[in-house]
């Protein structure tokens, strides 16, 4: 039960840090994502640059078995996102983390803008992929905002000092982490069931 109950006892306890995360995470997609329907060429520059850089070839080569499409999706979601791009910066500088996944952040709603009929299409089966994997990444964002909190100010969760502050900080980022994992690993299922099941006979029709 104590798996279940601290992870919410955390989120009740920063609320307002929890909605500002929530705040930011779909206000920055939404921005992007108008900023590609005012500038059609940032989305075009953007898919570009994913032919380019290979993530549209391994897409398409994982299509033939959507177990291993979901892995590749969970490892990148969690590993090159949740851990490299907003934990481990925090952990060096408090809340550098959360400052650089708000440029992902705006990106995402760049490569998701409903340019043409067919990305607002694909748009509909892939809404529930964004909610789910972006509460995910906004637990991720608390649990950087709670170590920066805990580091810099110790006192605000029972810590003497700043040192002592970090570890408890540490010890949250592991609770919070229960329910992101949670989340992105039926993020992951999810859209590689929709990308290789929901989208083709959408588009077909």
């Amino acid at each position: 039960m104590r798996t279940l109950r601290q992870p919410f006892q955390i989120i009740r306890a920063n609320l307002r840090a929890y909605l500002a995360m929530n705040a930011l995470m779909y206000g920055l997609f939404l921005i992007g994502m108008g900023a590609a329907l005012l500038f059609p060429e940032l989305n075009a520059a953007q898919i570009a640059d994913q032919q380019e850089n290979g993530t549209t070839d391994l897409v398409v080569s994982l299509l033939s078995n959507v177990w291993l499409f979901s892995l590749t999706i969970l490892l990148v979601n969690v590993v090159t996102v949740a851990v490299l791009t907003i934990l481990l910066p925090s952990m060096v500088v408090p809340f550098a983390g959360i400052v650089i996944f708000m440029y992902r952040a705006f990106n995402f709603g760049v490569v998701l803008a409903p340019v043409d009929e067919t990305t607002a299409k694909i748009l509909i089966p892939h809404s529930l992929t964004i909610l789910i994997e972006f509460q995910a990444y906004v637990l991720v964002m608390l649990a950087a905002y709670v170590l920066g909190k805990a580091w810099l100010r110790p006192r605000t969760v029972g810590a003497r000092n700043r040192r002592q502050g970090y570890v408890l900080g540490l010890r949250q980022i592991g609770w919070l982490g229960l329910p992101a994992m949670v989340l992105f690993v039926i993020g992951a299922v999810y859209e590689a069931f929709e990308i290789i099941y929901l989208v083709p006979p959408l588009l077909a029709g």
